[in-house]
């Protein structure tokens, strides 16, 4: 079975602000993400619920992300412009 980005709240305001050849780039390099959950991340920390959150900088976009392997998604929490 393979992996699959779910967006919250915030990353989906975020995408909605982008004009639509953007939203496509962000949209592919999260499937890509997804793919690969087990990417060795820029860097990492501890949220509140213990849960470790992963950050990532792809293309011009910063993913905050954590991967739940029980349920093959990659929770993907916020996105920031990172250009």
């Amino acid at each position: 079975m393979r992996y699959r980005p779910i967006f919250s709240e915030a990353a989906v305001e975020f995408l909605a602000t982008l004009p639509r050849r953007r939203q496509r780039r962000l949209l592919n390099r999260a499937q890509e993400l997804a793919q690969g959950p087990f990417v060795v991340p820029d860097f990492r920390q501890t949220d509140e619920e213990g849960r470790e959150i992963s950050h990532i900088l792809i293309d011009d976009f910063l993913f905050t992300f954590w991967p739940d392997h029980a349920m093959k998604v990659v929770m993907i929490v916020e996105i920031e412009d990172g250009a």
